[in-house]
């Protein structure tokens, strides 16, 4: 199990963008959660097997619609999520 912190940028706030990542890590097998951040990002933890990690993050590249991700930023981290994968308010 491997557990990553992730930080993506672009146009992914007020776009759906959340909602999409959530659908995504059930999709995946991933446990963890999601939140918009104060300076327009959005973050994430992530944990899951090393293959599902890899594919989810590589989906996150994607976005709904009218998303733009320009940049994801991700790396290890040592919190354990909780079951599940939920989005959280902002921080």
């Amino acid at each position: 199990m491997t557990t990553q912190r992730i930080h993506v940028s672009g146009k992914v706030q007020g776009v759906g963008y959340r909602d999409f990542v959530v659908r995504q890590a059930r999709t995946c097998g991933i446990t963890g959660w999601v939140r918009n951040t104060r300076d327009g990002r959005v973050e994430m933890l992530a944990s899951g097997d090393d293959e599902a990690l890899a594919r989810f993050v590589d989906l996150c590249r994607g976005g709904p619609m009218l998303a733009r991700v320009d940049h994801i930023e991700a790396y290890p981290d040592d919190e354990r999520p909780a079951k599940g994968f939920t989005k959280r308010f902002t921080a």
